[in-house]
């Protein structure tokens, strides 16, 4: 089977820099493996300027060209297996909906304190809120429209780490159908894991580093005081737990597609933007 890496740094559909230097900065923290290729999706690199809300989402036209051009490096690759490096969520659109197109009979695992599916009429026009919703062909149909292949279905959704919900998200889950469990105090188990995967042939695993506790694990979006985002909180996974689910998914399921998304390593991005301001570094 051919399996690679897609290096995916899309930043606008988060509204941070930081998600452009952390996937550059992961592809060098996974082990490393010349079986799997590295296949980089086109990104303008962030210049510091303003992005425009159109349509509802900032930076629209960025969003579609990385969503198009992703669909484009994977129509040429015709992996079997894609391991994903973000950037924001925004980046398992394009590889799952490929997948999809394989694989049939294929569930989803969001690992994420967050749903997920935000719509344009939200209020919040960061499109990484927004693409769990468009995979199942409801959250933006600007995002949906570029889909290749069918959508995903409600009940092929399993949350696991999800914290409260806004309102809205509640009401979209509830009338879209997704099961879900609110895991603020207890997360899912194991059973409850592998009697969702049991249901499919293949497994494509979403891992939004958010879902880890803050105060535990420091290069996530809400161990950042000067941010604030839609309102929501962090997450309460610790990296042990995380480790314990992964082994339980990869141990029992034939997982064909894994992202790993947004990695905020702030302090670092910091130290490389002081280096860059010293001529020694750069001339």
């Amino acid at each position: 089977m051919k399996t690679i890496r897609l290096l995916y740094p899309d930043y606008v559909s988060g509204g941070l820099e930081t998600y452009y230097f952390g996937a550059e900065l992961l592809q060098y923290i996974l082990p490393q493996n010349e079986n799997q290729p590295l296949v980089k999706v086109d990104v303008i690199p962030p210049n510091g300027g303003e992005k425009e809300i159109m349509n509802g989402i900032a930076a629209e036209d960025e969003v579609i060209a990385g969503i198009q051009d992703a669909q484009e490096k994977l129509a040429a690759e015709k992996p079997d297996r894609i391991i994903t490096i973000g950037g924001n969520c925004m980046v398992s659109l394009a590889p799952f909906d490929y997948l999809h197109g394989i694989y049939g009979n294929a569930g989803i695992i969001w690992i994420d304190a967050h749903p997920d599916v935000s719509t344009v009429d939200d209020g919040y026009p960061n499109a990484h809120a927004m693409v769990l919703g468009s995979l199942m062909g409801y959250g933006a149909a600007q995002l949906s429209s570029h889909m290749l292949n069918k959508k995903f279905r409600p009940d092929e959704i399993l949350y696991v780490g999800l914290q409260p919900l806004h309102d809205y998200q509640k009401s979209f889950l509830d009338e879209a159908g997704v099961k879900y469990k609110v895991q603020d105090k207890d997360f899912v188990s194991d059973d409850e894991i592998r009697n969702f995967m049991c249901r499919f042939d293949h497994i494509l695993i979403h891992f939004d580093i958010d879902v880890l506790d803050e105060h535990f694990f420091h290069s996530t979006y809400f161990a950042n005081p000067e941010l604030v985002g839609d309102g929501a909180g962090g997450g309460k996974m610790t990296i042990e737990k995380l480790s314990h689910v992964l082994k339980v998914i990869t141990g029992n399921s034939d997982v064909v597609g894994f992202t790993v998304a947004e990695y905020l390593p702030f302090d670092e991005h910091r130290l490389h933007k002081m280096f860059s301001g010293i001529k020694l570094f750069t001339e």
